[in-house]
Parts: structure tokens; C-alpha cells; sequence
């Protein structure tokens, strides 16, 4: 995005703002699976950098389309936001000994951050074509978010 604040883009500069933004994510992950050196966490990593992919690819379509395929739009689903009450420590960068906890947190913030960018992209752009890809984006950015939490509560939150 530019740092004009509040300005919508054309379809096409919206894609490649928000490919922009995927491949950074993926570079983070991609550094982090090649630093982490517990199995289970690496595993984690590439899971999500993954997932990035499939998301870089969904906008290189629309991008070359010039549209979003409509078949694809699921709806939101809700999120926990633990994005906010696991942040112990900077979670936008990860060392050589994170843990399993550790490498699930930085997923959920990276995740968390994507979407608050897809949301503001929406925003932005509300009213516009390329609103509507953005909703999709963020909504598939809930879900993912979801089933990164459930497996984050599941392993490491205890009923109290």
C-alpha cells in the first residue's frame, strides 16, 4: 500500500499491494522455518508459509483475471483474537530455539496481521469491485485464524 491513508486503489494495485504483502509474510515464514530447530515448530512454520502461498496464488489469479472468482466467497467465521493475550514478546520475529508454543503464537500474529490488512483494504475500497476480494480474503483469513487458535487453546491454554 501507498502512504496515502483512507484511498481506495484500482483492482490492480489493490492485488499487488496485497501480493506485496503475502510475499512478505511468506519471506518472514520462510526465514523462520530455516532458523527454528525443533522439529515440531519448523513444522508449524511450513505449515503456515503453506498456506501464504495458496493465498499469493488466489491473488495472482484475480490479479491476471482482472476479478474474484465469486464461487470462492465462504463467509467469516469468529476468532478468539488471542493474537492479543499471547503476545509475551516481539512474535514478528522468532529465534533459532522457539517452541512449538512459540512458532504457533508467531503464526496466529503474522495471520492476525494479514488480516487486519485485508480488512482495511475492504474498507478502504468499500463500495469498489475489489472490496468484495478483499471481504473474501479477510473472511478466509478468519478461518485459518480459527483453526490456528483451536490448536493454540487445545495445547497450551488450561481450563482454569
Amino acid at each position: 500500500m501507498t502512504s496515502q491513508a483512507d484511498a481506495c486503489f484500482t483492482f490492480d494495485a489493490a492485488c499487488d499491494a496485497a501480493i506485496e504483502m503475502e510475499t512478505r509474510i511468506f519471506q518472514n515464514f520462510l526465514h523462520a522455518v530455516r532458523t527454528v530447530k525443533e522439529k515440531n515448530a519448523s513444522e508449524i512454520l511450513r505449515e503456515a508459509a503453506s498456506v501464504r502461498l495458496g493465498i499469493k496464488h488466489k491473488l495472482e489469479v484475480a490479479a491476471l483475471k482482472g476479478g474474484f472468482d465469486m464461487q470462492d466467497v465462504k463467509g467469516a467465521v469468529p476468532i478468539m483474537n488471542l493474537a492479543e493475550s499471547i503476545r509475551c514478546c516481539d512474535l514478528h520475529s522468532i529465534g533459532a530455539d522457539a517452541s512449538k508454543r512459540k512458532a504457533l503464537a508467531y503464526a496466529i500474529q503474522m495471520s492476525k496481521d494479514a488480516l487486519g490488512f485485508y480488512r482495511s483494504m475492504a474498507d478502504q475500497c468499500s463500495g469498489a469491485p475489489m472490496a468484495i476480494l478483499f471481504n473474501a480474503l479477510g473472511d478466509d483469513q478468519t478461518r485459518y485464524l480459527q483453526e490456528l487458535e483451536e490448536t493454540y487453546e487445545e495445547h497450551f491454554l488450561t481450563e482454569g
